[in-house]
């Protein structure tokens, strides 16, 4: 099968996220697999030029070996703004030149924009369409008028979609209430490489890279550090008990937004208790969350949080990891109340709700519970699951053609 899919994300740098393993574990099957990406964070050098050019990359794997999916990146116009009216012009160009030359069996969205170019072009060529959803998308967008612009291009897609595909319960609803209608919209949930996530993973050399003790109680996050990730409010908190509870240490994994901040919290609160590690290649990922004793999602509860389970909980939770989240609907939701997964109302409350962890002496039990409730979730049945959807929505779409032809 020849899959067609677009996104508004760096494919390369960001990740890997749900398509990342779909992609690579349905190339290492056979299929061909064709990506429009977006440098979405790009940055323009002094002598750079104002107009990127179109980059092809080949062989690109991510998620697992053996994956050979090739991604095309069009031109943008790299100013503020102009770099997402130019993916009308550019991505639109590329969706075309892809459909006519690569002739995609299916083409699947996972943005905004060039995906509602992408739903376009499907209907026009009578291509099966998947609209794939793994956040509220048009909540991610920082400006209010844009936003309201997002959603209803996001509502469009979702009522056009032959398909609509979401990882978890709460974004069905979601999905729903922007305009998919329910027997069209199907749950896949996030899949997990267990052998990857082994509880058994030895963690001694990060440990003495880190200089980390044995005694030590090691709090850990890792993933883009948004202005709402609460780990500002976590790491003032640590910074509170420093003295009194010396060998609680937090290690976060990561940049973005919000890493400037705590390096400055780092320097003004003389918190040498918070281990900033940056970004850290995924292979290195497991013997990262193998060091710690509580993995934490202290996210604020806003509208982009309140319908996501982000796959690094099952990461979290498949190496046998306690977690401390906030209470954001999806993730309660999908976890429930005595799977591993301990809730706090508010970022605040992380550093006292660790604390209570360690005097209980719980911290291996709720591991246990956590690592046996994502056992169900192997990335083999998953990426099963969804190329049976594909087979049969082009299935579908094929019988339909052929009546409407006849």
């Amino acid at each position: 099968m020849r899959i067609l899919l677009v996104q508004e994300s760096d494919w390369l740098k960001r990740g890997p996220h749900q398509q990342h393993h779909l992609m690579d574990r349905l190339s290492s099957r056979g299929h061909e697999i064709r990506v429009i990406d977006f440098e979405i964070r790009w940055t323009r050098k002094e002598k750079e030029e104002y107009f990127s050019k179109r980059q092809v990359f080949t062989n690109v794997s991510k998620a697992c070996e053996g994956a050979n999916v090739s991604v095309i990146r069009p031109s943008i116009a790299k100013i503020p703004l102009m770099d997402y009216i130019s993916v009308l012009f550019s991505h639109g160009k590329e969706i075309y030149r892809q459909v006519r030359e690569f002739k995609p069996d299916v083409i699947i969205g996972f943005g905004i924009l060039n995906t509602y170019l992408a739903m376009r072009m499907a209907k026009w060529k009578r291509i099966p369409f998947i609209y794939y959803l793994i956040d509220a998308l048009h909540t991610l967008i920082p400006s209010g008028r844009l936003r309201f612009v997002g959603k209803l291009l996001e509502s469009e897609t979702l009522r056009q979609a032959d398909r609509v595909v979401v990882i978890n319960d709460e974004l069905r609803n979601y999905a729903v209430r922007l305009g998919a209608e329910l027997p069209r919209v199907y749950v896949v949930k996030a899949g997990i490489n267990l052998d990857r996530f082994d509880p058994a993973i030895d963690s001694s050399k990060i440990r003495g890279l880190y200089r980390i003790g044995n005694d030590d109680l090691v709090l850990f996050f890792m993933g883009w550090l948004y202005q709402f990730s609460g780990l500002r409010e976590v790491a003032m908190g640590l910074a509170k008990v420093k003295d009194e509870y010396p060998n609680i240490k937090l290690l976060v994994v990561g940049k973005g937004d919000l890493h400037r901040e705590l390096q400055q919290i780092k320097k003004d609160c003389s918190l040498q208790q918070l281990i900033l590690a940056g970004w850290q290649p995924y292979e290195r990922i497991p013997e990262h969350i193998a060091v710690s004793d509580v993995c934490l999602l202290p996210a604020h509860n806003n509208e982009v949080m309140k319908n996501i389970v982000p796959i690094k909980m099952y990461e979290y939770m498949a190496a046998g990891k306690p977690v401390i989240s906030t209470k954001l609907l999806g993730v309660m939701r999908e976890f429930g109340d005595d799977n591993g997964v301990i809730y706090v109302n508010k970022p605040a409350e992380v550093i006292g709700k660790a604390v209570e962890l360690i005097k209980d002496g719980n911290l291996k039990e709720y591991g246990r519970k956590a690592r046996r409730f994502v056992e169900r979730y192997g990335w083999d049945s998953t990426s099963k699951e969804f190329m049976l959807l594909l087979e049969e929505v082009c299935q579908i779409k094929r019988q339909r053609m052929i009546k409407c032809d006849a």
